[in-house]
């Protein structure tokens, strides 16, 4: 956002100018930053937690070298993402108090926000597919073709969220011409418009791998039923709290999901720019939460990710045991 000199009172009165030494005739007034908000200090610290939470799971897949599974590959791109989406709102926060705002300050910190929302969002989606892949194949999948195949499938999506985030930087912006700009400026409406129907259908596929998932767990409990009096009774009741608290797993991601996401969605292909600022700031603040959540609610519920965790921080409690590294829990 553009802060103009009237905001701060600094326009130029009627009548005679005041004397102006000679070397200074030509100067305009010096900006002045605006004072710090709860706002300010609210983007600045949830910018922080979420660039260092993300920063610790990337750093922990990438330096473990038995962390190279597809399911991995996923959560690291995933928290590339919201690791830059927490660099962007730190720097908004930046150009906002600390420094002079100008355009190419905000068509950086809009591209940066639009390309890691964009992966992010994506990477959400290549973690459903995944987790739907490994209970549909589990015999199959995980081989080093399948992890080809989601390398492959990573860089199209960095590619392609790489190509959408440079819109507003090559000119598809509404800085010149601001009656053609959105609710979220310097992005034009048909820009923000095209992104936010590009979110709800990554929301409809992500949502429509979940139904699958449940599908595919469903047959798994069914075809375990007609084998349960093969198991001891102990066995079949673990099976079934292990199903039943899988199920409340997936109704907590997908709540969080969908809770985050379609909102702004929404409000993106409905506002303009002559909405109300606080509906785009209290739409696209879950938007930017996700990022905050991901960690919680894929990496760190990771068993292999944790253990490598609590091997570095205790050492001296954990050995270093190779073993089969399972998908992600459903």
């Amino acid at each position: 956002m553009i802060l103009n000199a009237s905001d701060f009172g600094l326009e130029e009165s009627s009548g005679e100018a005041p004397f102006l030494l000679p070397d200074q005739s030509d100067h305009s007034p010096p900006y002045e930053i605006p004072p710090l908000s709860v706002w300010g200090v609210a983007l600045c610290v949830s910018g922080t937690l979420i660039a260092a939470e993300n920063a610790i799971v990337v750093t922990t897949i990438l330096a473990t070298p038995s962390l190279r599974a597809p399911v991995f590959l996923l959560l690291a791109s995933l928290g590339l993402a919201d690791l830059l989406a927490g660099v962007a709102l730190i720097l908004h926060f930046l150009f906002l108090f600390c420094v002079e705002p100008s355009d190419w300050s905000e068509l950086l910190t809009s591209g940066l926000l639009v390309t890691s929302l964009t992966a992010s969002l994506c990477s959400l989606m290549g973690v459903a597919l995944d987790r739907y892949l490994s209970l549909s194949h589990a015999l199959t999948y995980g081989s080093s073709q399948s992890r080809r195949h989601a390398a492959i499938l990573l860089l199209l999506v960095w590619l392609g969220a790489g190509i959408i985030g440079a819109g507003p930087a090559m000119g598809w912006h509404c800085l010149s011409e601001p009656a053609t700009c959105s609710v979220a400026r310097p992005l034009t409406r048909t820009y923000l418009s095209l992104l936010c129907g590009g979110f709800l259908v990554v929301v409809i596929v992500t949502l429509q791998l979940y139904v699958g998932i449940c599908r595919v767990a469903r047959r798994h409990a069914h075809a375990i039923a007609t084998q349960r009096h093969f198991l001891p009774a102990n066995q079949s009741y673990t099976n079934k709290h292990s199903s039943g608290r899988g199920f409340s797993r997936l109704i907590l991601v997908l709540s969080v999901f969908v809770g985050c996401w379609m909102p702004f969605s929404l409000w993106g292909l409905l506002g303009d720019a002559s909405s109300p600022p606080l509906y785009t700031y209290a739409t696209l603040v879950p938007a930017a939460g996700s990022s905050l959540l991901n960690p919680l609610l894929y990496s760190l519920r990771n068993k292999d990710i944790r253990k490598v965790l609590l091997q570095a921080c205790c050492p001296h409690r954990y050995t270093n045991n190779t073993h089969v590294h399972n998908p992600v829990d459903v």
